[in-house]
C-alpha cells in the first residue's frame, strides 16, 4: 500500500502549473496583436492651435494645428474658403499630426478673418474629414459679428445645386462683379444654404453664381448667376435671402463648312447615287398616339412640294377630309393634324411627284403606310388637386421628363383634369410665369436688372398608369 503523499506537494504542483500558464499566456499577449474591433469613424479633433482661436490683435505670419491623430490635406486650394478674400493664397501644408497655415498676404487692419478649411482636413488611416473646420482672428481689437443666411435655388428648375457659391461686394456698381472679387464669398451647401459669419457692417451687393476657373466673376451670359435686387444692409438684424440663379441659353454652333469626315463623305456619296427621296412616318409599332400630330420627318429640306399629291383615307380607302397638313420652316418636316379617333384604321398615300429634295431627290413611286390609332385601355386619365395654389401668379404645371419639359398646363383652379394620357412616368414643377407667355424667361442684370422667372419643384412624382383613373394631391 503507497504512502500518501503531503498535502504540501499538491499545492506546490498547482501553484507551479498556474505561473507557468499565466507566463505563456501573457507572452502570447505581448506577441499576437488583438484582431478586428469597430472601423474608425471619428474625424481628427484638434488638440491645440498656436496662436489661440479668436486672437485680437493678430500680427503673426504662421498658424499652427496639433490634431490627435496624423492628418493630410485634400484638394486644400478647392476646399479652404478665406474671408475677407485674399489677394495671395496663404501656403498650406501638413506634416504627422500638424497643419501648417503660412500666410502670404498683407492683412488689413482692424479686420475679422475666418479660415474655413471645408472638407480638406482628413486623418490618415481612414480618410474621416474634420468637417466645415473654421478659425477665426482679428488684426484689431474686436471680432466682426454680423452674419447673412439664406437659400439658393435653380430658377428654371426650383432645385438646388452645391457648386455655386455666393459673393458680396463693398462696390455697389454692376460691373464690379465682372471685374472684382468679392469681398466675402462663401459655399452653397447641397440643400441650397449658404452663410456668412464674422461679417463687418456695412452694405452689400449680393450675388450668386457658378464659379467657373476659380475666378469668382461673372464671366459669360450663358453662366449661372443670379442677384439681390437690392443690397444689403448689415446691421444686426438680418431676415434670410433667397436667390435664383439663371443663365442665358447659349447659342448654337454651326458645323463649319468643308469639314465633313472621311466616313460621312463616303455616306454622303452613297446616299447621292440612290435617287429615292428618303423620309420616315413616327410610329409606335405600327400604331399612332391620338394625342400628338403624325408627322414625316423627310432626310433632306424639300425644294419642291404638291400637296395635292398626298392622300389620306380610312380602312375603306375613302378619302377624309378636316384635316391640316403643315410643313415646318426647316422644310424638312410634314405634320398632320387631325382629331384623331381611338383604336381605328388610317392610310396615308404619298404619290409620286410629292416632293423632291435639295439633293433632286424625289418619290419614284407612290409609298403607302398603313397604321392603327391606340385603344382608350392605352391611355389613363389624370386629376390633379392643388390645394393651395394662387392663380394670381399665373401658375403653369410642368411634366418633366429627363430634365426636359414633356407637357405644360395652364392652371386657372385647384382642380385640372386631363381625359386621356399616355402612361409614363414624370417629375412636376410649377411655373410662376410674369408675362404670361407659358414659358420660363431668365433674368436680365446689366440691362433692365429684371429677375428671372421663379419655378418651384414639387416633391411627388407623376405615375400615369393605363386604363386607370388617376388622381395627384398637390401642396404648394
Amino acid at each position: 500500500m503507497a504512502k500518501p503523499r503531503p498535502i504540501f506537494a499538491y499545492t506546490l504542483l498547482l501553484l507551479t502549473l498556474f505561473v507557468v500558464t499565466t507566463s505563456l499566456l501573457e507572452g502570447c499577449a505581448n506577441i499576437i496583436p488583438p484582431l478586428g474591433g469597430p472601423k474608425d469613424t471619428l474625424p481628427p479633433r484638434l488638440m491645440n492651435v498656436v496662436p489661440v482661436d479668436s486672437i485680437l490683435n493678430f500680427t503673426g505670419k504662421k498658424v499652427v494645428f496639433t490634431f490627435d491623430e496624423y492628418v493630410t490635406l485634400d484638394q486644400i486650394q478647392e476646399n479652404l474658403v478665406i474671408t475677407p478674400t485674399p489677394k495671395i493664397n496663404p501656403l498650406v501644408e501638413s506634416k504627422l499630426r500638424t497643419v501648417t497655415v503660412r500666410i502670404k498676404d498683407t492683412l488689413e487692419p482692424n479686420t475679422t478673418y475666418v479660415l474655413n478649411f471645408g472638407k480638406a482636413i482628413r486623418d490618415v488611416n481612414e480618410n474621416n474629414a474634420l468637417k466645415n473646420f473654421k478659425y477665426i482672428f482679428s488684426t484689431g481689437a474686436y471680432l466682426d459679428s454680423m452674419s447673412l443666411f439664406g437659400k439658393v435655388f435653380i430658377a428654371e428648375t426650383g432645385k438646388t445645386d452645391s457648386t455655386l457659391i455666393v459673393a458680396l461686394h463693398r462696390d455697389l456698381t454692376d460691373s464690379a462683379v465682372a471685374k472684382e472679387k468679392p469681398r466675402y464669398y462663401t459655399k452653397v451647401n447641397k440643400e441650397g444654404i449658404f452663410e456668412f459669419t464674422n461679417l463687418a457692417p456695412g452694405t452689400y451687393a449680393l450675388y450668386t453664381m457658378k464659379d467657373e476657373g476659380s475666378s469668382k466673376r461673372y464671366m459669360t451670359p450663358s453662366q449661372l448667376f443670379g442677384f439681390a435686387p437690392e443690397p444689403v444692409v448689415l446691421n444686426g438684424q438680418q431676415t434670410p435671402v433667397t436667390l435664383y440663379a439663371y443663365a442665358e441659353p447659349s447659342e448654337v454652333k454651326k458645323p463649319k463648312s468643308g469639314t465633313t469626315t472621311a466616313p460621312q463623305k463616303k455616306k454622303n456619296e452613297e446616299e447621292d447615287k440612290d435617287k429615292r427621296l428618303k423620309y420616315s412616318v413616327l410610329l409606335e409599332n405600327n400604331r399612332h398616339d391620338v394625342l400628338k400630330p403624325l408627322q414625316l420627318r423627310f432626310a433632306a429640306p424639300l425644294k419642291v412640294y404638291d400637296s395635292s399629291k398626298f392622300r389620306f383615307l380610312n380602312n375603306k380607302f375613302e378619302t377624309i377630309t378636316g384635316y391640316q397638313l403643315e410643313k415646318d420652316t426647316t422644310n424638312s418636316i410634314l405634320t398632320l393634324n387631325y382629331n384623331w379617333p381611338v383604336d381605328q384604321e388610317f392610310i396615308v398615300i404619298a404619290e409620286k411627284g410629292l416632293a423632291e429634295d435639295s439633293a433632286g431627290k424625289s418619290l419614284l413611286k407612290n409609298d403607302t403606310v398603313r397604321f392603327r390609332t391606340l385603344k382608350e385601355s392605352d391611355y389613363g386619365s389624370i386629376k390633379f388637386r392643388i390645394a393651395n395654389v394662387d392663380t394670381s401668379r399665373r401658375p403653369v404645371l410642368q411634366l418633366i421628363q429627363g430634365e426636359k419639359i414633356a407637357f405644360s398646363y395652364r392652371i386657372t383652379g385647384r382642380e385640372l383634369i386631363i381625359k386621356r394620357f399616355k402612361p409614363a412616368e414624370f417629375e412636376l414643377r410649377m411655373l410662376y410665369d410674369d408675362n404670361g407667355n407659358g414659358r420660363w424667361d431668365y433674368g436680365d442684370f446689366f440691362g433692365t436688372r429684371r429677375q428671372p422667372e421663379k419655378v418651384q419643384a414639387i416633391s411627388k412624382k407623376l405615375v400615369v398608369k393605363g386604363n386607370w383613373d388617376n388622381e395627384v394631391d398637390i401642396t404648394l
